[in-house]
């Protein structure tokens, strides 16, 4: 028979990019004691990985524990960006709570609206922090009545309107039951403690079936250099017992495949604590099954139970990874063999279930289909730090065809912009084919919803934010399938490509800028075929940005003056991404980026478009 395990409670933290749950994460471990006494420790202590610190955003699901009044309290910080989606949909398969951090200055924004309606559609009750309290800027007040008109948007149900909301900062790591009187001129103090006393009485304690037939939904995936692979879950029914056999099904009707649990862990602060025995209710870890990947079932050998997998959004871009064949090939690279490249790309596939990796047309490509830009570069971005080397081909949309045509997938776009910015982002998006859904004012911004097709959002971020000046905020999710929508206007002008190989000049590069905007500045080493700026005019221009100047007996009155240029067009990854045209290449290295020809050789080009009868 069903009960709850009283000595746990399951916690998912969802918000919007930088409303500030990480940092909370932060202060609930130093305030429980994960830390022990005179240790250093760093802000973010959840974001380990580079990328997310810099970008400031959470990318991978992570778990922790502290124990309180003698509750385990399993936290998991979730990502925050839609592109991550498939993370969000996992976490919130192991949690009975959520813990929903909101900014008291802006509210509500639209990630928050995208974590929330899956917290929502699984039955969640969120508790509601209204976070940051000591901006200047906040209203609390008008956040929580903004939160309640998005939980009613999202059809909550009566219990979930009924939402507990707590006050606090974060930063300060305080947080308050109630608004102290006089605020805000009144100083907020305290601790964290009432917050963690919400979620004890808030948050219901996991159905616990200990002597039922063993059941564990496989969540996440981990890799450890001497266990192998870790698999990731909330045991629902049962317990699981270091050493003993289970079966891995990947759903109902699907194979069974016997294994051993070799090694159990359970977690505890930030560490993962071996274990020989852990009952329902808790989140554990496992290795052992060399096969495991998300959406198993670890059931009983004997009896096995399958639970349904997991659902995430689709895949909706593909691109080409291919083995780098510039003539820079290996100079900065550890891992540049297809061989290498393969292994990376399978490994993270078994645990990114947003991902999907086939071999492609030739024996040095892959095609590698992801859930965005932002997914996919993140990826591209990870590997190159990790010391290889390759390029990659422009982001495609994947289409299917449907009953009645093409079809192709369309995103769910919402974003929140000054009322200055509204014509400019609306342009924009109607020349990518989008269609304006809705328009409502928001204090002095405005938020447009839009359904867009996925293809008519690559490269759009860095438009928007300057169309923006900055100050947009925008999100979008998969919204399904729809009728295909016509050609999207691709880049108007041309490449400049660089004529021959050897370092830039400044007398060149004076003489090719008149011809565009260039992506290099003298002194830089350049090869046959690389793209080293944007041509004024719709074709492509071989120039040669390495000449010298002829020297000569004769000196002119300005000959000795100092060549001034423009300073170079810097583009970050994703931003060459929707750059590069379907006959150019990303080059990644470990410590470079060009944009290149497919085909570097001049006259090759030459040939091949005429014979495809095009211009160059």
């Amino acid at each position: 028979m069903a009960s709850r395990n009283g000595s746990i409670r399951n916690v998912a933290i969802i918000a919007h990019v930088d409303h500030g749950k990480t940092t909370l994460v932060d202060a609930i471990l130093r305030q429980t004691g994960a830390f022990r006494a005179g240790q250093p420790v760093g802000e973010r202590v959840l974001d380990s990985n580079d990328l997310e610190r810099e970008r400031g955003i959470t990318i991978l699901a992570k778990n922790t524990a502290v124990m309180y009044r003698g509750v385990k309290i399993n936290i998991v910080d979730t990502p925050g960006h839609a592109d991550f989606g498939g993370e969000v949909e996992r976490i919130l398969s192991m949690v009975d709570g959520a813990l929903l951090v909101v900014d008291a200055a802006e509210g509500p924004m639209p990630q928050t609206r995208f974590v929330l309606e899956k917290a929502l559609s699984n039955g969640i009750r969120p508790v509601v922090l209204v976070n940051k309290l000591d901006r200047p800027d906040a209203d609390p007040a008008r956040t929580v009545d903004r939160v309640l008109d998005l939980f009613l948007a999202l059809g909550a149900d009566e219990d979930q309107i009924e939402f507990p909301v707590i006050y606090g900062s974060g930063r300060a790591g305080v947080v308050l039951r109630e608004l102290p009187r006089g605020y805000p001129q009144t100083e907020v103090r305290g601790d964290i403690l009432p917050l963690l006393d919400t979620i004890l009485d808030a948050v219901p304690a996991p159905e616990a079936e200990d002597q039922g037939t063993l059941q564990l939904l496989v969540t996440t995936l981990d890799y450890d250099e001497y266990v192998g692979r870790i698999g990731i879950g909330r045991i629902l029914r049962g317990a699981l017992v270091a050493g003993e056999p289970v079966a891995a099904v990947h759903g109902q009707g699907a194979p069974v495949r016997i294994a051993r649990a070799a090694q159990l862990y359970t977690f505890e602060n930030l560490r993962r604590v071996p274990a020989e025995r852990v009952a329902a209710g808790d989140i554990v870890a496992l290795a052992g099954i060399a096969d495991l990947t998300v959406g198993d079932t670890v059931t009983a050998a004997e009896a096995p139970a399958p639970l349904p997998p997991l659902h995430v959004d689709p895949p909706t871009l593909t691109m080409t990874f291919s083995v780098n064949s510039s003539p820079f090939a290996g100079r900065e690279g550890a891992f540049v063999t297809s061989r290498q490249i393969r292994e990376r790309l399978l490994r993270e596939a078994e645990h990114n279930v947003g991902l999907e990796v086939e071999e492609g047309a030739g024996a040095d490509s892959f095609v590698v289909r992801g859930r965005g830009e932002l997914h996919l570069s993140v990826l591209i971005e990870t590997m190159r730090r990790e010391g290889f080397e390759l390029e990659v081909s422009r982001p495609e949309v994947i289409l299917r065809q449907g009953p009645d045509g093409l079809e192709e997938p369309l995103e769910d776009l919402v974003a929140d912009v000054p009322e200055s910015a509204v014509g400019a982002v609306m342009e924009a998006l109607g020349s990518r084919r989008g269609e304006l859904q809705a328009m409502e004012p928001v204090g002095e911004r405005v938020r447009l919803r839009f359904s867009v097709p996925a293809r008519g959002l690559v490269g759009f971020a860095s438009e928007f934010q300057t169309s923006t000046k900055g100050y947009g905020i925008m999100s979008h999710t998969f919204a399904g399938w729809g009728r295909h929508r016509g050609p999207i206007a691709g880049r108007a002008r041309g490449s400049l490509v660089a004529w021959e190989q050897g370092p830039t000049t400044a007398y060149a590069l004076q003489n090719a800028e008149m011809r565009g905007v260039l992506f290099v500045g003298p002194g830089v080493q350049v090869y046959a075929g690389e793209v080293v700026g944007e041509h004024a005019r719709e074709s492509d221009l071989d120039i040669n940005v390495c000449k010298k100047k002829h020297l000569t007996n004769m000196r002119s009155s300005t000959g000795d003056e100092e060549i001034k240029l423009t300073p170079p067009r810097q583009m970050s990854l994703e931003q060459a991404l929707a750059f590069i045209r379907d006959d150019e290449r990303v080059e990644v290295a470990p410590h470079s980026m060009r944009i290149r020809k497919a085909v570097l050789d001049r006259h090759q080009r030459a040939r091949a478009h005429e014979a495809a009868g095009v211009g160059r």
